[in-house]
């Protein structure tokens, strides 16, 4: 790819925490947004200030057609949408070729920009695998970050030296496993932070002050996190359940029927989890448990 094709003018589509975050970014890596675009025109004028570049835009706009690449960075169920309003600004079939279209939606495939595609667009998908819970949160955590992309070759390369710019890692996923793939993002980043929670919530109530267990659980996740890196799920669990104490076990199942009752389900059934992955599931471990009054089919 060309020096001149590396900085083609970008339009970003979507004033939010990612479109913020991935704008600010862009623009220090040298790649030039021209357009920023949405329905909320405080929101869409908030975004150009954080990324210190674009001129606020709507998509019904016709200046919007000038832009050579197109990042829709809007939630997962709106690219569609935002596709056909998009596909509305320049008809007919050769319309959109030598322009590019990437979305960052994780859950879905290139193939919702066909409408683009047929009308000669590139498309492609770009997304990160990572927690952008606000654009100051993102432009801090994207960079150096993973990103799945996906969709055709100038689309995939434009993509990839994005990624390069913001000093990233980049890998391929096929589009018929793009719905997997954020399965485990999602299981991974608002699961951690809802169980992360409930510790806090069962810490409060045992009078360990906010102060602490903040920075204690961040401590305890991240070393726990290394762990797995380093050696794999089944060798980083600990706890009771990996000791067949279950004793404790049943200690933790009184307890949290006064603390908190709803999350008793939640508990069941992690531990399954937990002792499918410890290869606990068999043999003694359901004896042992139903012996103490463990019940994990109630989950």
């Amino acid at each position: 790819m060309s020096k001149r094709q590396r900085v083609r003018s970008v339009a970003i589509i979507g004033p939010g925490r990612i479109g913020q975050a991935m704008g600010r970014l862009l623009a220090a890596a040298g790649v030039s947004v021209a357009f920023v675009a949405g329905r909320n025109p405080a929101a869409v004028h908030r975004a150009v200030r954080f990324i210190g570049q674009g001129k606020p835009i709507t998509l019904s706009d016709p200046d919007l057609a000038s832009a050579c690449v197109f990042l829709i960075a809007t939630s997962d169920g709106a690219v569609a949408e935002v596709a056909s309003q998009l596909a509305k600004l320049l008809k007919g079939p050769d319309a959109w070729r030598g322009k590019v279209v990437l979305h960052t939606c994780g859950s879905q495939p290139s193939a919702v920009l066909a409408r683009l595609k047929k009308r000669g667009a590139a498309i492609g998908s770009l997304h990160p695998y990572q927690t952008v819970p606000s654009p100051q949160a993102g432009e801090r955590n994207l960079r150096g970050c993973f990103w799945a992309i996906e969709g055709d070759l100038a689309a995939r390369r434009l993509a990839s030296d994005w990624v390069r710019r913001l000093g990233g890692i980049a890998f391929p996923t096929r589009p018929e496993h793009k719905t997997l793939y954020h399965l485990s993002a999602f299981i991974v980043s608002p699961t951690v932070v809802t169980l992360m929670a409930e510790a806090e919530a069962l810490l409060k109530q045992a009078k360990i002050p906010t102060a602490i267990a903040r920075p204690m659980l961040r401590q305890f996740v991240a070393e726990t996190a290394k762990n797995f890196s380093e050696l794999g799920g089944r060798r980083a669990l600990t706890g009771p359940a990996v000791r067949g104490d279950w004793i404790t076990i049943r200690r933790h199942m009184t307890a949290l029927r006064g603390a908190d009752p709803q999350f008793v389900p939640v508990y069941r059934s992690l531990l399954k989890a937990m002792l499918r992955l410890a290869r606990k599931s068999g043999g003694d471990g359901p004896r042992c448990m139903g012996r103490v009054g463990i019940d994990l089919a109630q989950s």
